[in-house]
């Protein structure tokens, strides 16, 4: 089909908008996991390395290896300015591919109904909330996007690399990546011969590209979150099953349509199915927004819009709506709270910030926030960032920490979460607290004795709470040896002699050659 530039930059346009739109409105979202790579990408800007602490060791807390060098340039300022930089950066990434796949679909058919797969590309708020939310997600859709495209437009070696870099992100689309590796172009059959094998190596290169980095570097071969958060297959079906029925995939259920469809069809509902699989067994996530699938949504709107184009009108009208239906509940329901998220984080980093001032080292669950509020040493209480928390028995929030462990660690402060509802009691210990992890350390023995409430969040839903260790008399101190609440007196100026400025000065006593004041009795000098 000879390709009509002024209708493909106007369809591209098109599809940029229908992705920007509902990317604006929930631009704010974000994730407490965000700003780890932010926290490394800062470290990296000021020339102390791949390290989540300044002066701690290099430690594998980032499952897309390599993402902070991305946002390194602009995270010199903090790690509130490397998120936003990483938000921009999706942003621009799947608007961009956005308008690709609006082209591809245009070019699917020449049947009207090819169009109604684009509706779901605007309702979707996992696809917007995540190509904003700070993390590599938005990339990895847009990558995934062009891989169909550059597929479906007949370039299928071209398509190969763009999907293995998304695996390279996202280790759990790599049995999806190979799939589209092996889909012929639409009109060409399937078929396993050296061209196929070549798109596979591709494709599976950087993947492993990543895996023999971090054996060499980290001495293991999967991300640091494998061992922070075990997988539970059984949670994992639950969250696979409600992504397919809110996330898009019902539009690809027509078994006599998929029996008749191209080999590019069937091949990429196949890899489609594969990848929720592939979720399933990994155990899900606990992120809002079906985040583990938002990558291969490109890849049901392109399938979607050649099973319309060839199924029964009624029949594509009816999965349609079904899903746009789910799309749409998730959007009004999640859709508001979704997007105060990172303008609460802000609030939460101005906020206890300086209720952290001259803190050593920090422990708390949510590492991200609290990193970004405090240049401490943080201890990571849930172990994506800290391989020997990681490998304590326990969920990433139920890790069995021990007694010992704060002091081991030099722990001076403790930033815990209330449970809703919940306020603090007298002693603090007493308080009904929101994760595991913390009931479990204000169990610890003696802990109200050894450290006192400092602050309290004021942000709503958030009931945070700061807590300092007390020195001898019992009163909690900072790292200079200050009280928290005790002024510090400005330092009195004084002038190079010592004096301070307000100190009035004696005028000189006059002296002679010899070192005499004018007035001193000039004694005889002893007899030899």
């Amino acid at each position: 089909m000879p390709v009509s530039w002024p209708r493909a930059l106007s369809i591209a346009a098109l599809g940029a908008a229908l992705a920007l739109a509902p990317a604006l409105v929930l631009f704010d979202f974000t994730v407490d996991d965000a700003l780890i790579p932010a926290r490394y990408a800062t470290h990296l800007a000021r020339g102390l390395g791949y390290r989540w602490n300044a002066h701690g060791p290099i430690t594998d807390a980032v499952t897309p290896l390599g993402f902070p060098y991305l946002l390194a340039p602009f995270a010199a300022r903090g790690p509130l300015h490397a998120l936003a930089a990483a938000k921009v950066l999706g942003l621009l990434a799947w608007t961009a591919a956005a308008g690709l796949l609006a082209v591809t679909v245009d070019r699917a058919s020449s049947s009207r109904l090819r169009w109604s797969a684009l509706v779901l590309l605007p309702a979707s708020a996992p696809l917007a909330a995540w190509s904003v939310a700070g993390l590599e997600t938005g990339l990895a859709a847009a990558l995934v996007s062009l891989a169909v495209c550059l597929v479906a437009l007949g370039r299928p070696t071209l398509g190969a690399f763009p999907v293995g870099l998304a695996a390279a992100l996202r280790p759990e689309l790599l049995p999806f990546a190979l799939l589209v590796a092996i889909t012929p172009p639409p009109g060409e059959s399937m078929r396993l011969g050296r061209a196929q094998m070549v798109r596979v190596a591709l494709a599976a290169a950087p993947f492993f590209c990543v895996v023999a980095i971090r054996l060499a570097v980290f001495g293991r071969p999967t991300p640091l979150a494998v061992l922070a958060k075990p997988s539970d297959p059984w949670l994992g079906a639950k969250y696979a099953l409600a992504c397919f029925l809110l996330t898009g995939p019902l539009a690809l259920v027509a078994p006599r349509v998929f029996l008749r469809s191209t080999a590019f069809v069937r091949g990429l509902v196949l890899a489609v199915a594969v990848h929720f699989a592939a979720v399933a067994v990994a155990g899900g996530d606990w992120m809002p927004l079906s985040r583990l699938v938002v990558p291969v949504l490109p890849a049901v709107i392109l399938a979607a819009a050649h099973i319309a184009a060839v199924a029964d009108a009624r029949m594509t009208a009816l999965r349609i709506t079904l899903v746009v239906a789910g799309e749409l509940f998730v959007m009004v329901k999640i859709g508001p709270a979704a997007a105060r998220v990172g303008r609460d984080r802000a609030a939460l980093v101005r906020e206890i910030g300086p209720a952290l001032e001259g803190a050593r080292v920090v422990a708390t669950l949510d590492a991200g926030w609290v990193g970004a509020a405090t240049e401490a040493n943080i201890v990571d209480l849930a172990g994506l960032t800290d391989p020997a928390i990681a490998a304590l028995p326990g969920g990433h929030t139920t890790k069995r920490i021990a007694p010992a462990m704060l002091d081991a660690r030099g722990v001076d402060s403790l930033v815990l979460l209330l449970a809703r509802g919940a306020r603090v009691e007298a002693p603090w210990t007493a308080s009904r607290f929101d994760r595991g992890v913390e009931a479990r350390i204000a169990s610890f023995p003696a802990m109200a004795e050894s450290f006192v409430v400092t602050a309290e969040s004021r942000v709503p839903g958030l009931p945070y709470v700061v807590l300092r260790r007390r020195d001898v008399r019992g009163e909690p101190v900072n790292a200079r040896g200050l009280r928290v609440d005790e002024p510090r007196s400005a330092p009195e100026p004084v002038n190079t002699r010592g004096l301070r400025a307000d100190e009035p000065r004696s005028a000189p006593e006059p002296v002679n050659t010899r070192g005499l004041r004018a007035d001193e009795p000039r004694s005889a000098p002893e007899p030899p």
